[in-house]
């Protein structure tokens, strides 16, 4: 758990777009194909204690690949949290309507791909799967190495709803703002229908802590160049990083100095994630008392 709160202090409504929550194993039991580890640690009661040192209040719980199609753990946490959680599943290239009404019922609001290896879903699957969940509101959430953006930039900018790209393109190694993969993420932001989570910069960066410079570089570019359509996340609990996680609090922190300013930095927390996962405007601080 973090040692300190934030310098920043995240305003009411302030959500977390990306987080995973992980659970025994005798209860969530890793899929067989799976070549990713349940995160030790990784629990509902931890991730509330973070929450709190943080300042957050919403979450978007997304489902980690380990689970495949099952997506109980993240259903789970989310009844937790309650009307202040969304979340993101995976599901089959057959599931039905029924199944696809049912989660959306209980607050799933997307549908994820991981293309970097150990995701239950290919591009194979990518139109179907697109076609059907946007049928109920949910976006398309994708995870794959943005230095084969431009390849599949076309094809992204075609799928019917919503896009959300992963970690500032999660480019696998660091590159240049004039890389073809990052000026096709600007392209697709430009398009008025995809998001970008400036999050997770410790996962690729080559300067490490404590301000991951290199790719820290591509989080404020995004977010000068499209600041309505970029989001807020820890990555909790950092499944690359299990031995090694980051800073929770220096996180925040260095996502507000990319913003410039606590307005820009609150109004991409609340609004901006308000406005993508349907969540009621939150309520002034004064409202919030009892």
């Amino acid at each position: 758990m973090p040692a300190r709160a934030p310098v920043f202090t995240p305003p009411p409504g302030a959500c977390d777009c990306h987080m995973h929550i992980y659970g025994p194993a005798q209860v969530y039991p890793p899929a067989p194909s799976s070549p990713f580890p349940p995160v030790a640690g990784g629990d509902i009661a931890a991730y509330l204690k973070v929450r709190e040192v943080l300042g957050l209040t919403r979450a978007v719980v997304v489902q980690p690949s380990v689970y495949g199609f099952d997506n109980r753990a993240t259903l789970d946490a989310m009844a937790i949290l309650g009307d202040e959680a969304r979340g993101v599943a995976v599901v089959p290239p057959d599931v039905s309507e029924e199944e696809l009404e049912r989660l959306t019922r209980l607050g799933i609001r997307g549908i994820r791909f991981f293309m970097i290896g150990g995701g239950a879903l290919g591009w194979e699957d990518l139109e179907t799967l697109a076609a059907k969940t946007a049928a109920f509101g949910w976006h398309v959430q994708m995870q794959m190495d943005g230095r084969l953006l431009h390849e599949q930039a076309d094809r992204l900018a075609r799928l019917p709803g919503r896009l959300v790209i992963d970690h500032n393109g999660k480019f696998l190694e660091p590159v240049g703002l004039d890389h073809p993969g990052f000026t096709a993420l600007q392209r697709l932001l430009d398009g008025g229908r995809t998001y970008v989570k400036t999050s997770a910069v410790y996962e690729t960066s080559r300067h490490g802590a404590p301000d991951y410079s290199d790719v820290a570089a591509l989080a404020r570019a995004l977010i000068a160049f499209a600041p309505e359509r970029c989001l807020f996340a820890t990555n909790w609990p950092h499944p690359s990083k299990p031995g090694n996680p980051p800073d929770d609090t220096a996180l925040v922190d260095l996502f507000r100095d990319w913003c410039g300013s606590d307005a820009l930095a609150a109004k991409i927390m609340t609004d901006n994630a308000a406005e993508l996962y349907g969540f009621a405007p939150p309520q002034p601080e004064q409202e919030r008392l009892p």
